[in-house]
Order: structure tokens, then sequence, then C-alpha cells
């Protein structure tokens, strides 16, 4: 054997002797399946209903190629246990607010409210695709934006410019949308779950989770940002900083709207985010939840993931405060509600997902 002959051989053993060892600790065939070339081989992401049968014997492992990841826009809220209720005292007296303890699973979040454009794409949709099955009248007056709220919900108002503006200018189109329903912002949840889900069956891929509307406890949970029995978003107590500017889109004197910088919304991404990457958990518009309004809700309802779901109940719980509120409409524990059909200039949404599985960081 000649000197080149040695160091090929050399170098090849250098090289086999590693993945024997880790092949004879079952280290490479784990490696192998998690990449989605194991034992079936293949990294078929459909995969074979059958594939779980091996010589008469049902040995099926965990289906290859799924892992579940943030959609665009969204940021992902962990899991945790907090008191959910009023951080402070109850100044309207309605004891509907009341403490009380709970778990909540990991999901995910638009880490803004759903803006103009984004809904403007939801409509165009429709009346693109959906007239002859909903009809142009449905969906001009159930699924579009209102957008007479801006001069209707408030007496003696001129509410002109943003009439016929807000919803069609460029100028806002990073804007919260406002003026939808509960029941629009359902349908728009429904579609955009359609089309995630269209897209990733066409590209072989595994079923996502549906867009929905956050119950009243993800949402406070989100909106607490890891903060145990946090008054606002951002922590306590105050609603500025020590610079004296503002920390939300509120009312904070009576009359000034614009001392916080927006007469009006202000754009969805404004304002610092909380702990956990949201923004404007606090003012700006308020937010549609799951929950139908209860006067019991507190004891009536779960202390793990709880939800006051009851279609008869026209009342859905809205969260957050607005742009045209006080502070204590901010407080993440606060609660009041608006009528499902309802649409006002102040109201808008944002979705959530759920996050299936092992809890991120323990796989």
């Amino acid at each position: 054997m000649n000197r080149f002959q040695f160091q090929t051989l050399s170098k090849t053993l250098l090289i086999v002797m590693p993945l024997l060892v880790l092949q004879s600790c079952g280290f490479l065939n784990k490696t192998m399946e998690k990449v989605g070339i194991g034992k079936n081989g293949g990294g078929d992401i459909a995969g074979d209903g059958l594939d779980g049968l091996t010589n008469g014997e049902v040995v099926a492992t965990a289906r290859k190629g799924y892992k579940q990841t943030a959609p665009t826009g969204m940021v992902l809220i962990p899991s945790g246990s907090y008191t959910m209720g009023q951080a402070d005292q109850d100044i309207l007296s309605s004891r509907v607010s009341m403490n009380k303890r709970v778990t909540i699973n990991p999901f995910y979040m638009d880490d803004t409210e759903i803006t103009n454009h984004e809904y403007r794409t939801f409509v165009n949709y429709m009346f693109a695709d959906s007239v002859s099955v909903l009809g142009e009248e449905y969906i001009t007056s159930k699924l579009s934006p209102d957008s007479t709220v801006w001069s209707r919900d408030f007496s003696y108002h001129n509410g002109d410019q943003m009439t016929e503006y807000y919803f069609s200018s460029p100028a806002f189109d990073m804007y919260p949308v406002v003026g939808v329903s509960w029941d629009a912002a359902q349908y728009f949840s429904d579609w955009r779950s359609k089309q995630y889900n269209a897209f990733r069956e066409e590209n072989g891929q595994f079923k996502s989770p549906r867009f929905r509307l956050p119950s009243e406890a993800e949402w406070e949970w989100a909106a607490r940002g890891g903060k145990e029995g946090a008054k606002y978003p951002w922590g306590n107590p105050y609603v500025a900083n020590g610079k004296g500017c503002f920390l939300a889109n509120f009312k904070p004197y009576r009359g000034n709207y614009r001392a916080d910088g927006y007469s009006y919304t202000a754009p969805a991404n404004s304002f610092n985010t909380n702990d956990f990457g949201l923004y404007n958990m606090a003012g700006n518009v308020s937010e549609w939840t799951q929950d139908a309004y209860s006067e019991s809700y507190m004891p009536v309802t779960w202390d793990l993931n709880p939800v006051y779901d009851d279609p008869d109940e026209p009342r859905k719980v809205i969260k957050g405060g607005s742009w045209k509120d006080v502070a204590y409409f901010l407080e993440t524990g606060t609660t009041t509600f608006e009528y499902r059909s309802t649409t006002r200039s102040y109201i808008g949404f944002r979705n959530v997902m759920d996050r299936l599985g092992s809890i991120p960081g323990r796989e």
C-alpha cells in the first residue's frame, strides 16, 4: 500500500467510524426520521394512510414533515397562568371582572389589528368570487365596513371626511379596519382559514388550525405580555412615560383627543409593543373576542382555556378600549360588550390560531 492509498483509507475511516458509532447509539436513525428520511424512507408529506402496518403489526410512528410555524404577521403567545380580571378598582361597580386564576395554552396572534388594506383584500375577493352565491347586497351590507359609523356614532359630529375616505383612501391603508360587526369578523376569519389551507393543500402540506377570534381569556393574557397583575399592557400604573409621552391612543384629557398624537385612530403598528410583541393592545380600537357577554362569566367558566361561547347571546365581549375612551377602558381587565350585528367607528379585531403539539421550547 503506497502512501497515497494509506492517506485515502485513513480519511475514509475518519468519516465512517463516527457514523458507525452514531448508528450504534440510534442517533442517526432519529436524525434521519426528524428530516423525513427515516425507517420508511422518503419525505412524502401527505404519506400513505396505511403505512402504519408493517409485517402485520401496528408500528405507526409520527408522520414526517409537520412543523407548525407562525403565519405571516403573527407572533407566538406562550402558554401560562395568570389572575384574570380587574387589576384595579371597578369604577363602574359592574362586578363582571372579578379575579380568577386561569391557564392558557400557547397560540399565535396577529401583532396588529386587521388593517383596512387587509380587510379590503377580503371584500374585493368576495365581490370577485362570491357574488353569485352571497349576492352583492349581502356583501355590501353585511361584510363591507360600514363607513357611516363615523357620522352616526356621535351626535352633531362632522365625520364626513372619515366617512368618505377612511376605508377607501391609501392614506389609511395601514390603519385598523372599523365598522365591522362580530359576524363579519367571523366571516373574515373563516375566509382567511380557507385561503391559507387551500394553499397548503396545493403544496402537499398538512392542514393548519383555523384562524379565529381570541377568547376573552386569551386576549387578556396576550395583552398583559406576561406581566402578572398588569393594569396596562406596558405594566403599571401610568398611561404616560417619564417624558410625558402617552403610551396609547385614547382620550387622555376631557375633549383633547389630539394629546396622544392622533385625533381618531392611529396606524395599526404605532406606539411600542408589549413584551409579547403585540401593538395597540390598549387603545386605538376596541377588539371583538369570541366570548358572549355574561355577568356570570367568572363562576360558570372553567379555569383552563375558558371561553363563554353562547350562540343565543347577542352581546359579545370587546376588550382594550379605543381612541375615544378614557383610560379605564384601556385596562387589561376591563370588560365591556357590544351587540354582534352592531358596527362602530371604534371597534376592530385581530385573529389568533391554536399552537398544536408540544410547548415551544420543550420539543
